[in-house]
């Protein structure tokens, strides 16, 4: 069986209600190249008091020194790291030593990952606790090992620099944009982005400031980060969406006889902070559907708002935040993506969930943002079951579901073991105004289902 790596960094016996950061620093300066002395030494230090065996204590000084490899601090031989020497030399200034280590874990250890995580939790309305953080996170594509308090450790040291508040997840969202120049709400922007303007803005990172011809940087994000770029709509796509957000400036270029139009002179701006942009875009870049992650952190109501948006790419992940916020209200597990709304011009989504509650049940969910769902759209629908493995399927539409469409959907269920759900324009302008309205739309579906189904015993 193969073991699944943490994304967040292991943090055993390294909190700093356990470990003095300063002190232990200099233990690695002292020792650094023989990591046995510098196990030792934490030992004596800190645990030779406990109240356990030799080998207990050992053991608890050897997980102090993989944590502080975990976060960047020393190397496998308890040498200090780039990192950890900065450290070291900040060790004589408390304030400044933790700020750093914050600044740290955001940017590099995935910091920024979690503390979005939190806030949507806490949006949901619901408590953050490790069980549920282990969820959230993993649903993001972001692991950590049952069992594990790697969530927790990285929490103490970001409430040693008041991120995050005493003895809880409540961050201090104005200490945030102190400590790391930027905020919650500038991670979710970047975060919206497609993968197209991320690896724009990641190439714009990797290069000196200046002007820089449009293309050439296109040219650069696709050969470092393998994202193809259709030149021809590069402006509308990429250019025009990153200087309406402020990070760059534009200039055309003069147009020559006999050519069409010069490629864009692009210019940073002030907003441009490359040092903080380019870890914080390859933390969402590890995340599955990052983008969709600020929007369902918004009210229903916000996201079928957003599904009359001018830009198709916000329609289509309005609309699937709209499947992700419906499932979510009945506690179904996200499982992938098969047709996406960047694909269909915010037309159209197709995800899969899963529930585990009493019996297992698959559900291939398509949202439309059509005036009407058609007996082919139930039909394509129908042919997917058997190569996806579901037995529900729902369909949800922003118009109205076809009358031939509801009779063959009818059909089928009486004929086989699925169950089709259709919600249509009017209920959800139930569930807008009341988000529970949703489990007397899939009661009534289910009583129209088991009418269908009655056996003739």
């Amino acid at each position: 069986m193969v073991v699944r790596k943490s994304d967040l960094p292991f943090g055993s016996e390294f909190s700093p209600s356990q470990i003095e950061l300063a002190p232990v620093l200099e233990l690695a300066d002292e020792y650094g190249g023989d990591w046995r002395a510098f196990e030792k030494a934490v030992r004596e230090t800190y645990f030779e008091g406990y109240n356990t065996s030799d080998s207990n204590k050992a053991k608890l000084a050897n997980n102090t020194k993989l944590s502080m490899i975990a976060y960047g601090i020393i190397d496998r031989d308890a040498n200090l790291t780039e990192f950890g020497r900065k450290l070291y030399e900040m060790r004589h200034n408390e304030e400044q030593l933790y700020v750093a280590m914050a600044r740290h874990i955001l940017l590099n250890l995935h910091g920024m990952n979690l503390i979005q995580c939190v806030k949507d939790i806490q949006a949901a309305g619901e408590t953050v606790t490790l069980i549920k953080l282990r969820a959230w996170l993993d649903e993001r594509g972001i692991h950590f090992p049952r069992g594990g308090k790697h969530p927790s450790i990285m929490r103490l040291w970001l409430e040693k620099a008041g991120i995050l508040q005493p003895d809880s997840w409540d961050v201090n969202e104005t200490r945030l944009q102190e400590v790391l120049g930027t905020s919650i709400k500038e991670f979710d922007i970047l975060s919206i982005f497609t993968a197209e303007q991320r690896a724009y803005l990641k190439a714009l990172t990797n290069i000196e400031g200046g002007t820089h011809l449009s293309n050439e940087i296109a040219k650069l994000a696709t050969a470092t980060y393998g994202v193809a770029f259709d030149e021809k709509n590069l402006p509308k796509q990429v250019l025009y969406p990153l200087q309406r957000a402020g990070y760059i400036k534009l200039e055309r270029g003069t147009k020559s006889p006999g050519r069409g139009a010069k490629p864009f002179y692009v210019t940073i701006t002030e907003r441009f902070k490359a040092d903080i942009l380019g870890p914080l875009l390859e933390q969402i870049d590890t995340q599955v559907r990052s983008e969709l992650r600020p929007l369902l952190r918004k009210s229903l109501d916000q996201i079928l708002d957003e599904l009359s948006a001018k830009e198709t790419h916000i329609r289509g992940l309005a609309l699937e935040a709209l499947a992700f916020k419906l499932m979510h209200l009945i506690d179904l597990e996200y499982v992938g993506t098969r047709l996406r709304g960047s694909e269909t011009g915010g037309a159209e989504v197709d995800l899969i969930f899963e529930g585990a509650r009493l019996v297992y049940s698959r559900w291939q969910v398509q949202c439309k943002n059509t005036a009407r769902v058609s007996l082919d759209d139930i039909a394509k629908e129908v042919g997917l079951t058997h190569f996806l493995k579901t037995n529900v399927i729902v369909i949800v539409t922003t118009g109205e579901i076809g009358t031939k469409a509801r009779q063959y959907a009818n059909k089928i269920m009486t004929d086989s073991n699925l169950c089709i759900v259709t919600i249509d324009g009017n209920d959800l302008a139930q569930i807008r105004s009341k988000p529970v309205a949703i489990v007397d739309v899939l009661n009534r579906e289910a009583r129209h289902a088991m009418t269908l189904k009655t056996l003739e015993i």
